[in-house]
């Protein structure tokens, strides 16, 4: 997608997880908190849930994505890791299947000749917690932080179309 030097470029910003798995759900909550927020024009919110193919048009239709995930990593639970990821082996592990699909879309993008800007916040979460619709103490308190991040970014102008949040 091309835009000209006047245009704003379109920012897809997507939380993947399922709420219903707890800790797992972290970047849909966060993608909730962030439609609450005034973000720069441009920017889509889009709860992701499982991802997979129905992600194919709004990735298209987007110049610049962001996505919030949980990871099962080696990291301290709630560690919150920034990343570009630009292959399928460029990003952590996560707890359910939703990862191929995204993974595969993204893949086929780059394949393809894609130019997208692809962020990634990951957040560690614990793989063995009980399930439930909420996060742990430790995840929300790590949700509140890539809020705050993901919305910082979104504002800088070499993200934005330059207009502060004011």
């Amino acid at each position: 997608m091309t835009t000209s030097l006047n245009s704003v470029k379109k920012t897809l910003v997507v939380g993947l997880g399922n709420v219903l798995m707890g800790d797992e759900g972290v970047g849909v909550h966060v993608v909730r908190s962030l439609e609450k927020r005034r973000l720069p024009e441009g920017v889509e919110c889009l709860d992701g849930g499982t991802g997979g193919f129905t992600l194919l048009e709004p990735f298209e239709a987007a110049d610049r994505i962001v996505l919030i995930d949980a990871t099962a990593d080696t990291n301290p639970i709630g560690t919150v890791t920034r990343t570009t990821p630009r292959f399928t082996r460029d990003y952590p592990p996560t707890l359910t299947a939703h990862d191929i699909g995204v993974k595969d879309l993204l893949d086929v993008f780059y394949m393809q000749g894609g130019k997208r800007d692809v962020v990634l916040y990951a957040i560690s979460v614990d793989p063995h917690q009980p399930i439930r619709m909420s996060l742990s103490n430790e995840i929300e308190h790590a949700a509140i932080k890539v809020v705050d991040r993901v919305a910082a970014e979104l504002w800088q102008p070499s993200f934005s179309s330059g207009h502060g949040p004011g």
